[in-house]
This record gives C-alpha cells, sequence and structure tokens, in this order.
C-alpha cells in the first residue's frame, strides 16, 4: 500500500519566502510526496509563484500554523473569537488559492497559553460554535482543517485524541478532522496506536514525530504499532515528518526546544 509522506518546513524555517523555495526541490529529491508549508502569515505568501513551484518540482502540498496570540476561539471577548475566526478563513482561502486542500495545526487557542485552570464548558461551546462557521468556509473552499491536539504543556484547551474527537463531532462537518500527532500523542495517550484507531474515521491528517521531536526512528515511538493502526482505520491521508529547527523565533520557545534535535 502506498502512502503520502511529506515533510514540514518548520524543520527549517517559521516561514516560507523566496530563500525557501530551492527547499522544493531538495524535499522533492529526498523522495517525499508533499511538502508542509508554515501559514503563519498567510497574506505573506506569493501565491502564483509558489503554486507555478509546487507544479514545476511534482509536489504535493499542505499547510501548518498556529493562532496568532490575540486570537482564542474559547474566550469570553467576542472580538477575541472573531480574530481567530478570520485567521483561520484566511489561510484557507490561501489554501484554497495554492491548490491545497489541508490546513492543520492547533486552531483553537495560541500555543503556549495558558489560563491557569482546566478548560471550561462555555469555553468549548464557543469553539465549537466558532467552528461551525469555520466549515462553511471550509465546505466551501473544499479545504479541510485538521484541529491538533497538543500535550498539557503547551495548551489546556485539547489535549487528547478522544477529546479531539468529540469535538469534531460535535462540529460535524465533513471538512474538519483531527490532526493526530505522535509527539503530543506520546505524552497524553496510554497507548498512542489505541489512540489513533479510537480516533479513527476523524483522523484527517496525522504528523510523524519521534517522542523527543528528533529524527523519527531515533527514540522509542512505537513506529510498528503506528503503522498497524494507521493501516487499521484505513487512512489514506498524508504522513508528514515534523519536528523543529532549534532558532525559530516564538515557535521555538512556545514547543520549549531549547538544544539542537538532530
Amino acid at each position: 500500500m502506498a502512502y503520502n509522506f511529506g515533510l514540514n518546513v518548520f524543520l527549517w524555517s517559521a516561514e516560507f519566502t523566496k530563500s525557501q523555495y530551492p527547499l522544493l526541490s531538495r524535499i522533492k529529491g529526498w523522495g517525499y510526496d508533499t511538502v508542509e508549508l508554515p501559514l503563519l502569515n498567510p497574506e505573506g505568501l506569493d501565491v502564483p509563484r509558489i503554486a507555478g513551484l509546487l507544479g514545476e518540482v511534482g509536489l504535493d502540498c499542505s499547510f501548518c500554523t498556529v493562532l496568532p496570540p490575540k486570537a482564542h476561539l474559547g474566550s469570553a471577548a467576542a472580538e477575541v473569537r472573531k480574530a481567530g475566526r478570520q485567521f483561520i478563513r484566511k489561510c484557507v482561502e490561501t489554501a484554497a488559492k495554492l491548490g491545497s486542500d489541508m490546513v492543520a495545526g492547533p486552531l483553537y487557542s495560541p500555543v503556549g497559553y495558558m489560563t491557569g485552570n482546566p478548560r471550561t464548558g462555555a469555553e468549548w461551546k464557543r469553539a465549537v460554535q466558532c467552528y461551525k462557521e469555520i466549515a462553511k468556509v471550509a465546505e466551501d473552499q473544499g479545504v479541510t482543517v485538521a484541529v491538533e491536539p497538543l500535550n498539557r504543556f503547551e495548551t489546556y484547551f485539547l489535549n487528547t485524541a478522544s477529546d479531539a474527537r468529540r469535538f469534531v463531532e460535535e462540529v460535524d462537518s465533513p471538512r474538519i478532522g483531527i490532526l493526530f500527532d505522535t509527539f503530543h500523542s506520546n505524552i497524553e495517550e496510554k497507548n498512542v496506536p489505541e489512540a489513533l484507531r479510537a480516533a479513527g474515521p476523524k483522523v484527517a491528517h496525522i504528523h510523524i514525530s519521534e517522542n523527543d521531536r528528533g529524527v523519527p526512528g531515533s527514540g522509542h515511538t512505537d513506529w510498528k504499532g503506528m503503522r498497524a493502526a494507521v493501516r487499521e482505520i484505513g487512512y489514506r491521508g498524508r504522513l508528514v515528518v515534523e519536528t523543529f529547527g532549534y532558532a525559530l523565533p516564538g515557535l521555538s520557545r512556545a514547543a520549549s526546544i531549547w538544544r539542537p534535535l538532530f
């Protein structure tokens, strides 16, 4: 069975500008099918140029992003929720213009933002309602938004695959799914392959990451178990290697990357 394997540009940079364009041919040359581009600034991408380069090189494309600091879909402040919805809408529209059908990430609250308390029912309801609105845009544009649960040290809002499944089921849209990440699940789940099985048909995107975010295969992640679970749930999406460079402004701090990992 053939799978679509990808590599995330966060390995090098938190943005994708002209200086990173040569990476596309290198990634293709290494045998990858997909490049996952950062979308922290949707308006900063040269969409026509990048679309042309992807076509020339022969790479598929997905996008990964996080919410800006003053955007939180669970917030009691309407303007803060609106900022989150507008940002995700821009990401979805940018992906569609570039011909991609995937925007993924912890798109509910900023990475590293903590209230000091567990998530509340009111926050959950507000975020679900926001996603019902986002779903309409995603469906119109033909783009899937894959919501990523993070470990407890990076968010308080969504930590497990079971919570993520409940969230997307309440949103109830074919264009809102789960991004399952093996790094975060290694911290939060009792059994990572079983967590993937439980998330099942709601999994729209998978990040391949070692237990320490280093090179896959160099740590103790159960890759054989993951392979079996991926096959059992009938997953046909992308499998994207994600790790972070040591000196990405902001992102390295939010993800607590304090040393080179590869």
